[in-house]
């Protein structure tokens, strides 16, 4: 199995878009890329802006590619409504649009299911539900809360299996926080977690320390009790200059279990490239450059 993150925080937006190639089917996770529209109350800055181009034109690209799209929910960030066409001719595996949703998402989702009509192949609701292409397995969770409680909605994890080997992609369990995100993962018994990691951005504002401490140990759980290797942790965590160090405990169990620990631009042999984080650092740059000018 293939698995190659598109676009992710450690790479520059808001994402995890993921292809994954099997020896069945190609598939694309969550094809959709954002950037927070206001940090340290400044709006994106200009690399910021052109990487999201950079980086929607690479998840089109893999989407050709793909003959299978998912969706686990229905914020920008894992879906974009605006270009339909990516759906041309391929399977749709799609978060319910109707069932365990709030009511933000339930809008979203009923747009956007307008928006697909004729375009797809096929549209299936994937919700708690297992599909096979070929030997490859592709299982989706129950819907589980978007982080500790369902104000944000519901997302659905996602496991794809082929023979030996098998990725869980977590989507936005914020964590995981809960026990049935984390069940899903030690169900499924994953080689490679892709995960989006504690909300530690918002540390004692949307995300208490209460659940920083629940992640941390449902991911010591998660490493003692499956056959996991590799742990990709991106998307929320890596709005946090400070990643490393809010997840000590999970790094020091990880090395004595040798399982290893790194973003999407380390799983892809890159540099870290924390734009949203160092987004007042890239202000001051260009004000200190400004500066200069005669």
């Amino acid at each position: 199995m293939r698995v190659v993150p598109i676009a992710a925080e450690s790479l520059g937006t808001r994402s995890m878009a993921t292809f994954v190639e099997t020896r069945d089917v190609r598939i694309l996770i969550d094809p959709g890329v954002a950037l927070g529209p206001s940090r340290y109350r400044l709006p994106p800055h200009r690399l910021e802006l052109a990487r999201l181009a950079e980086h929607w034109d690479a998840i089109k690209a893999r989407a050709e590619e793909a003959e299978v799209l998912c969706v686990t929910h229905y914020h920008y960030d894992h879906h974009n409504p605006e270009e339909p066409e990516v759906y041309r001719d391929r399977e749709v595996l799609l978060k319910h649009p109707a069932e365990k949703i709030n009511r933000s998402q339930k809008k979203r989702a009923r747009d956007f299911l307008k928006l697909l009509e004729g375009i797809p192949a096929s549209v299936e609701y994937a919700d708690g539900r297992e599909f096979a292409f070929g030997e490859t397995v592709v299982r989706f969770s129950q819907p589980v809360c978007h982080g500790a409680d369902s104000r944000l909605g519901y997302v659905t994890e996602v496991s794809i299996r082929d023979g030996e080997s098998c990725l869980v992609h977590t989507s936005d369990v914020e964590g995981p926080v809960t026990r049935d995100q984390t069940g899903f993962i030690l169900e499924e018994d994953p080689d490679v977690l892709y995960l989006d990691g504690p909300m530690t951005y918002m540390l004692g504002y949307r995300f208490s320390r209460g659940s920083l401490q629940e992640a941390i140990s449902n991911l010591e759980e998660i490493m003692e009790k499956t056959r996991v290797g590799t742990v990709i942790t991106d998307h929320h965590l890596l709005r946090d200059l400070a990643w490393r160090e809010r997840l000590g405990p999970v790094f020091e169990a990880a090395e004595k279990r040798g399982v290893k620990i790194c973003t999407a631009a380390e799983f892809l042999g890159q540099e870290n490239e924390l734009l949203e984080a160092r987004r007042r650092e890239l202000y001051a740059s260009d004000d200190a450059l400004g500066a200069g000018d005669p």
